[in-house]
């Protein structure tokens, strides 16, 4: 197992001489989301460059800032700019910001992210939670990461999402008055998009979106006790349902277009939580 305790102690020991509060739920901004983090009162924003050991961001729309917020007397710690996979960075590098949540004792974290829809009743600018995940093609990774132990003993495959979580989500976007899709997120690694093939193969095991993040933010988070849920931006037909050409642009366009509806419901669940 990865000691992240001592791998990332610098790291804590920087942010902790700056934080104006512990934040009760974190939200991580996913791909042409992280405009949301100018819709909430700022206290306190640090660079992520300015931080020891702490991976560049280097993706479009990422920008690398941890934001210590208010919103309606919730206190909020909100990530604008998610470390991945594809950049080159390890797993144990990609779920920094939910390890920083944790040990600032924060107990719940909203994951987002832009998603290419593979469910056929899905359309670009649907919002999909999250009903369950796949991460089969990162479980060696997850294993050096968690301990084999942890993840079957504690369920940590299984804790995600959060009911409590999930419903306070449905709530707000009943109250908003926002659709809301609900399926199985699932991962790849990237950094190319899926191929045709690969989407038939994602829909027929039951993936309804597919992505290259959350699974393992998802998973750690609910391995160490943190509540978890994830809100997917559904920016693009998959490889193969379309006749357009994937890219990041449209990825970005889609986001801009949907970003009213999700800071709306998003808002609404930190108000209901």
């Amino acid at each position: 197992m990865i000691n992240l305790n001592s791998k990332y102690r610098e790291t804590l020991e920087a942010i902790v001489k700056q934080i104006p509060f512990e934040p009760e739920i974190c939200l991580i901004l996913g791909s042409g989301l992280g405009d949301f983090a100018e819709k909430v009162e700022t206290v306190k924003s640090i660079s992520t460059s300015s931080l020891p050991n702490y991976p560049v961001s280097t993706v479009q729309g990422h920008h690398g800032y941890l934001h210590f917020s208010n919103y309606l007397g919730k206190k909020l710690l909100i990530v604008q700019g998610r470390i991945h996979f594809y950049e080159g960075y390890s797993l144990s590098q990609c779920v920094l910001p939910v390890h920083i949540a944790s040990k600032l004792n924060c107990k719940k974290i909203i994951l987002t992210n832009a998603a290419g829809g593979v469910n056929p009743y899905f359309k670009p600018g649907d919002l999909m939670l999250a009903s369950s995940l796949n991460g089969i093609n990162i479980k060696t990774e997850l294993t050096e990461l968690i301990g084999l132990a942890s993840l079957t003993q504690k369920n940590a495959l299984l804790d995600f999402p959060s009911k409590e979580m999930n419903e306070t989500i449905k709530a707000a976007a009943l109250e908003e008055k926002i659709p809301l899709q609900e399926g199985v997120y699932w991962l790849t690694k990237g950094p190319s998009y899926e191929t045709p093939a690969e989407v038939k193969m994602v829909r027929k095991f039951g993936g309804d979106a597919v992505g290259m993040s959350t699974v393992h933010e998802a998973i750690y988070a609910s391995s160490i006790g943190l509540k978890a849920a994830s809100i997917s931006c559904i920016t693009n037909y998959a490889a193969g349902l379309s006749d357009k050409r994937l890219s990041h642009t449209e990825v970005m366009e889609t986001a801009e277009l949907v970003k009213n509806n999700f800071e709306r419901l998003v808002k609404k669940t930190i108000e209901l939580l």
